[in-house]
């Protein structure tokens, strides 16, 4: 030993501080400098199972939980006793920073952005619940903010982890369906109100229920009284903080065309929604939240020359696409949460959400074929390890792979959020000049210019790429 390394050895153990090999700790003993320390913001619901995958049974630790909602914390402020508790994320980050590696955000859709951005800037690995984000305009600074400040993401649309999504893409790639032209994509959502008056136009409000702090509830979104209507979950209908069954189900549905066919910004997006009637011929306008339901159309360019254009289409609220020839009804349609279908030249696959179990139609002609096998990297658990797989990833650092990271992520939210942008497009009503009744001047097909992120033939439409925030957010 040189002398510099006797004397500091020296000046160690002289601390009292011995560092022990881990092999002299036994058969699975994991060191400290080995777990990944996660803060949580949101600790209930798809928080509830967020944690308990990224925990592993112990083998990471939870050194922050983070919630505005006491009762919905209470389960892991008993289980975890000695990581602090905080309602504001901000004030989380501004004490615990240096104690922790990476944070798991699952809240509303409308804080997915300004937390997630606030622990990037403090170099934080972050896994974030779907939607990434509320608005494009947010999803594209995330993805940004991802390479720029090099940290480990993960989006928390586990089916992005799943065999299944790997295996209808190795197929649609492998180019036994011709040339792919047609997506359809349909889900049973919302399983919420929707389409319906909310409590803030019907003048209704109620008591904040202790242990709930109703202002940091609202974070970023305008002010409004407190209605049980609104959480926990069923904020999703509406516009101030959700993104509808589009958000909900989109990123996972819209995730296997997505990595298949390798699209990119779409060209235009035209849609059509369901209406509701308070009387004969009088239709009702419930601008605080999302339709019954909605059939959205996008348009990608053809992926070489002289081909086709490509056509994706999104279904929810109960709607589905006609059921190609060739194809069994039951089949297609007999998960009830929704499908996939991929229409070539030569041949049509059918798939369940997550791309589960792909299906080549006609049968008769692909019944001796031999599919394709996955070339992307299994997961380990599929998704179920899907939250495990970030954890070992920023064990690795930058990187590391894994499923849905924001590079991915962020443009695939982009084109989910493009059809809420056509929605609220299509609900956009100005009143007549003579002001008997409305005219709705977005309903009609949209040109999209992805890379500067704007409508360029209907400028009303723009309102809709980036919100504003309340002030103070």
């Amino acid at each position: 030993m040189r002398r510099r390394g006797f004397i500091k050895a020296g000046a160690i153990l002289a601390g009292g501080v011995m560092i022990v090999p881990r092999h002299v700790l036994g058969k699975g003993y994991i060191a400290p400098s080995d777990k990944l320390n996660i803060a949580a913001v949101g600790c209930g619901g798809k928080a509830d199972y967020n944690i308990q995958q990224a925990y592993n049974g112990g083998t990471d630790n939870f050194v922050a939980l983070c919630d505005v909602d006491d009762r919905q914390s209470a389960k892991y402020r008993k289980q975890f006793p000695k990581a602090p508790y905080y309602n504001d994320y901000r004030k989380m980050l501004e004490n615990e920073a240096r104690n922790i590696d990476a944070v798991i955000v699952t809240t509303p859709d409308h804080m997915h952005y300004p937390i997630a951005m606030a622990c990037m800037e403090l170099g934080k690995h972050v896994y974030v619940e779907k939607p990434l984000t509320k608005d494009i305009w947010e999803a594209r600074k995330l993805t940004e903010a991802a390479k720029k400040y090099k940290l480990v993401t993960q989006m928390g649309n586990q089916g992005s982890s799943t065999d299944g999504t790997r295996q209808t893409e190795a197929i649609v790639q492998s180019g036994i369906l011709g040339e792919v032209h047609t997506i359809e994509v349909w889900t049973n959502r919302p399983v919420w109100p929707q389409g319906v008056k909310s409590p803030k136009d019907r003048g209704e409000s109620q008591p904040v229920p202790p242990g709930v702090n109703w202002d940091l509830w609202l974070g970023n979104a305008p002010k409004r009284d407190y209605h049980e209507a609104y959480m926990p979950f069923r904020w999703r209908g509406y516009w101030d903080f959700g993104t509808g069954a589009l958000g909900d189900m989109g990123c996972h549905f819209m995730d296997v065309p997505f990595r298949a066919m390798k699209l990119g910004y779409p060209t235009s997006v035209e849609c059509s929604v369901g209406s509701v009637y308070a009387d004969f011929f009088q239709e009702a306008f419930f601008d605080d939240v999302c339709p019954p339901s909605s059939s959205i159309h996008l348009k990608f360019p053809a992926q070489k020359p002289g081909g086709k254009e490509i056509s994706l289409s999104w279904y929810d609220g109960g709607i589905r696409p006609q059921l190609p020839e060739g194809c069994d009804y039951q089949t297609v349609f007999g998960d009830t949460d929704g499908g996939l279908l991929f229409i070539g030249t030569k041949g049509i696959l059918s798939a369940e959400m997550f791309g589960n179990n792909p299906r080549l139609w006609p049968e008769k002609k692909f019944e001796t074929v031999k599919l394709a096998s996955p070339t992307r990297p299994l997961v380990q658990g599929s998704n179920e390890g899907h939250q495990q797989q970030f954890v070992q990833a920023c064990k690795k650092g930058y990187g590391a792979y894994t499923s849905s990271a924001f590079n991915e992520s962020g443009p695939l939210t982009e084109i989910v959020l493009m059809g809420n942008l056509a929605v609220r497009s299509f609900l956009y009503r100005e009143e007549k000049a003579n002001g008997k009744g409305f005219n709705f001047p977005g309903r009609q097909k949209l040109l999209w210019d992805g890379a500067n992120m704007k409508i360029t033939n209907f400028e009303a439409a723009n309102q809709f790429v980036k919100r504003d925030y309340r002030t103070g957010w």
